[in-house]
């Protein structure tokens, strides 16, 4: 079974309109999730970035120990958001022999009302809201 940890990417509220599935991280991780229980993977981690450096701590202490075996995001615009740098966080995998792939399903088509849900999960963290 394969170990996997789920990249989402840390957008601000602020861009809700403009590109809500950057902003609605939970989606993201739904939607690696849903990809990896497809192909009997279990994910182990999820990890919530913004422009982290490729050799950041953050990304290989589980690779490091042998608890993950491969990245996955739900696309690589994610990713793009997610990392300083795509294409050396890919180098960086291939030399460590972790795999890095993306779910590539089309996003969803947010609403007003999704967006919404979104806006209030994100801005009443702290008010005991679960998104529901």
């Amino acid at each position: 079974m394969l170990r996997v940890t789920t990249i989402a990417s840390l957008t601000p509220l602020e861009e809700l309109d403009a590109d809500p599935f950057l902003v609605d991280s939970r989606s993201q991780h739904a939607m690696c999730a849903h990809w990896a229980a497809e192909r009997g993977y279990v994910v182990t981690r999820e990890l919530l970035l913004r422009g982290l450096r490729p050799d950041h701590c953050a990304l290989w202490e589980d690779a490091e120990a042998g608890l993950v075996d491969l990245f996955v995001a739900p696309s690589r615009r994610v990713l793009e958001r997610a990392l300083a740098s795509v294409e050396e966080f890919t180098a960086e995998c291939d030399r460590r022999g972790v795999r890095v792939e993306t779910v590539g399903h089309a996003e969803p088509a947010y609403d007003a009302q999704m967006k919404a849900r979104v806006h209030r999960r994100l801005s009443m963290p702290t008010a005991g809201y679960d998104g529901r």
